[in-house]
């Protein structure tokens, strides 16, 4: 199992952070990880396949489990959406939530990295977020570093 990449995890953090930013009903408890997936499986579905983003979703899910507990309660339903959230332990623990988010956030988009390249998967991204300004997967390295 490999473990996801700083950039990636950074890249994960920033969609998280932005998607955290955005409406949502304030009964609403499920982990803002599952909204980021939730905004990407139209994109993905529709270059792989349903079928595709749930085998891409699963082994993501399955490599962040291994290092986030409360992740082995989730389970990709048939339909890509993700379940069994509210059964985990994390839900009194933000920082472990917080944790798991980006981890599996960030799994999935090192997965997409490696099966379709950075281009696309930014492309996905932008589609997904278009108001999210995204040069490349290290956009605020870079800009910090032109100023």
């Amino acid at each position: 199992m490999s473990r996801a990449t700083p950039q990636m995890r950074d890249f994960a953090g920033r969609l998280i952070a932005y998607e955290k930013g955005g409406p949502k009903s304030s009964e609403d408890k499920t982990p803002v990880a599952f909204h980021v997936c939730e905004k990407l499986r139209p994109h993905l579905a529709t270059l792989a396949g349903k079928a595709g983003f749930r085998a891409l979703l699963s082994r993501a899910l399955a490599v962040a489990s291994a290092e986030v507990p409360w992740l082995r309660a989730v389970q990709v339903e048939a339909d890509g959406a993700l379940g069994g959230w509210d059964d985990s332990n994390a839900q009194g623990n933000p920082e472990e939530m917080e944790e798991g988010c980006v981890l599996l956030v960030a799994q999935l988009l090192g997965l997409l990295v490696a099966f379709i390249g950075e281009d696309l998967t930014l492309r996905l991204v932008r589609e997904a977020w278009p108001k999210l300004a995204l040069n490349d997967l290290d956009s605020e390295d870079k800009n910090e570093k032109e100023n």
